[in-house]
């Protein structure tokens, strides 16, 4: 393989390693940043630490600008109860 081909090898990599990382990171700020919008406690990827009203389970999730959880189902009435209790900052929390 030519020195050409290995670093370009080698930058693609790195770059690819490097954009996955600020996603990441993206991802870590924005989910912290609704969960503290919302006042809800967030693990250490700044996930909202809530209980599930559909499934009676703790799960640490996303939450949007908006205060959507990730798994949020508009069609089913737990979740649109979760939803409000999480825009309205009464959401339970572990």
């Amino acid at each position: 393989m030519s020195n050409r081909r290995r670093l370009e090898r080698l930058l693609r990599t790195r770059l690819n390693a490097v954009g996955r990382q600020f996603e990441e990171a993206k991802r870590a700020y924005t989910d912290a940043k609704a969960a503290t919008l919302a006042d809800i406690p967030t693990d250490n990827d700044g996930r909202a630490k809530i209980v599930c009203r559909r499934y009676a389970e703790k799960r640490a999730i996303s939450i949007d600008t908006d205060g959507y959880p990730e798994c949020y189902d508009p069609d089913h009435p737990d979740c649109r109860g979760c939803a409000e209790d999480i825009q309205d900052g009464h959401v339970e929390t572990w």
